[in-house]
């Protein structure tokens, strides 16, 4: 079994990073293998809504990282997603790339887990958590939880890993997966 997350941060190694990493610590525990691959680095378009990609079977778009996800979507048994909090919402890029990866992709994602997973300083993260649990919706993805909202707080990697409320949620949410 393999579970794709996609860290949708401007940092590679940052907060959401740190969330999405514990989350695969008890995933590859569990003997599950993961993959988290940074998303949220580069340029992503929005999606046009031309409908090429129903024709083409993927994305018009081939400079950014949509179409590669979506490939090893095709591979994976369950799907996480994580972003931060910008302006009290998801951030742009992800939601971008989740426009058209989930346009592109959707019998990729079909059917299979899915997780949210928000990191913020402070406020927006169930904001940002139901934003990216919609996607899940419209693909018939059964939403993975926690005991709590699946979120964590802090400024830095070192500040999420003091939110130990917000570790072990992300904890037992690999452990539900």
């Amino acid at each position: 079994m393999k579970v794709l997350m996609l860290n949708g941060s401007p940092h590679e190694k940052g907060c959401t990073y740190t969330a999405l990493a514990e989350v695969a610590g008890e995933l590859n525990q569990a003997g599950i293998e993961t993959e988290i691959m940074h998303v949220g680095g580069g340029t992503v378009h929005g999606c046009m809504g031309c409908g090429a990609c129903g024709k083409l079977g993927k994305c018009i778009y081939s400079d950014d990282k949509v179409n590669e996800a979506v490939e090893k979507m095709r591979q994976s048994d369950g799907l996480i997603v994580g972003s931060p909090v910008h302006y009290a919402s998801a951030g742009g890029a992800i939601t971008s790339f989740l426009d058209r990866f989930f346009y592109s992709g959707s019998s990729a994602a079909a059917h299979k887990p899915g997780a949210a997973v928000a990191s913020a300083r402070r406020a927006g993260t169930t904001a940002t958590w139901n934003q990216v649990n919609k996607y899940f919706g419209l693909m018939q993805m059964p939403i993975i939880t926690s005991r709590y909202w699946n979120m964590v707080h802090g400024t830095n990697p070192d500040e999420v890993k003091q939110d130990l409320e917000g570790m072990q949620v992300m904890q037992i949410l690999g452990n539900n997966m």
